[in-house]
């Protein structure tokens, strides 16, 4: 049956696709434009100023604790976890560290992002790396840990924790 099945390129369009010009309203709506004046031709276009950097990165807050999910697949136990930045905690046989750890202000959209490693301490006690990259607070399963055994997620990122500081953070 597949067999039967012939193909041949398209040949390219004969002609291109006119789409009808879209007219501008004058700003005076009972005022004509002059003789030879186009419409919309006395609007000043604002140029955008490539110095800036995006929005979004303006607005992120670069916080000291990621707080995490952990859920053990075999127990079915889920408990929160918070993790400072640069600091490794053991959750099971999976070490995580998140290197950093953005938010937004209370008054902007939600956006909680962290970038993380996640190590597995294997049977034979090598370590292995499982997971590098980025993970979002409102999509957990976009770039989630692949793991049989244990899900780790993101939760929120906060500027402090009840869990004591590693000894060898900076108090600022």
């Amino acid at each position: 049956m597949a067999q039967d099945v012939q193909s041949e390129p398209l040949a390219p369009p004969t002609q291109q696709l006119q789409l009808p010009e879209l007219q501008q309203q004058p700003q005076n709506p009972g005022q004509q434009p002059e003789q030879g004046q186009t419409l919309g031709q006395d609007i000043e276009q604002p140029k955008p100023d490539l110095g800036q950097q995006p929005q979004d990165y303006q607005d992120r807050i670069e916080n000291k604790v990621a707080e995490f999910y952990g859920i053990d697949k075999i127990t079915g136990r889920i408990i929160t976890f918070d993790v400072y930045v640069n600091e490794t905690v053991r959750f099971g046989a999976l070490h995580v560290t998140p290197k950093v750890c953005y938010s937004r202000p209370a008054t902007e959209t939600p956006k909680t992002t962290a970038f993380i490693e996640v190590d597995e301490i294997t049977l034979d006690r090598q370590i292995r790396r499982i997971f590098t990259g980025w993970m979002f607070a409102d999509s957990p399963g976009l770039n989630a840990i692949e793991h049989p055994v244990y899900d780790i997620w993101l939760k929120a990122c906060k500027m402090d924790s009840d869990e004591a500081p590693p000894p060898d953070a900076n108090p600022s």
